[in-house]
């Protein structure tokens, strides 16, 4: 029998499986980026530069500096990114997010916001979104780099 703690972690890969795949769809259909594009425009988007280095978004988003790289590539080519070198040191390379990125995200989010309301707003009273808010806030709390 598995144990409740156990059960509830289950869930929540569930519902962040189900959402993302959801969201995979009309991202790619609307807005011609994944979902996995989507985090690392938003990552750029949250911090004051609207860039950092690619070893540091690579932590942030829990993947190697290399899949950074080959993610860029593509958004580079077609301008949601641009590349920038530290002008101390030429090895240190940033990645960074274009008007064209800003765009691409701001409309993005809109289809976030209104994919995040389907789940919430039918099933929730506002007070049952406050305390899963608050309790969500106790199992990933938030920190510096994070997306919230």
């Amino acid at each position: 029998m598995i144990d409740l703690h156990t059960t509830n972690a289950l869930c929540l890969l569930q519902a962040a499986d189900d959402f993302r795949a959801g969201l995979a769809g009309e991202f790619s259909a609307i807005h011609g980026i994944s979902v996995t594009e989507f985090l690392l425009l938003l990552h750029l988007q949250r911090t004051a530069s609207h860039r950092l280095p690619r070893v540091e978004l690579a932590k942030r988003m829990h993947v190697s500096a290399s899949t950074i790289t080959r993610m860029a590539a593509p958004m580079e080519k077609i301008g949601l990114l641009s590349r920038d070198v530290d002008a101390r040191d030429a090895r240190l390379a940033f990645v960074v997010i274009t008007e064209t990125g800003m765009q691409k995200l701001t409309e993005a989010m809109a289809t976030f916001a209104k994919r995040a309301g389907y789940v919430f707003d039918d099933r929730w009273s506002d007070a049952e979104i406050e305390q899963f808010s608050a309790m969500l806030r106790r199992v990933a709390p938030v920190a510096t780099g994070t997306l919230v």
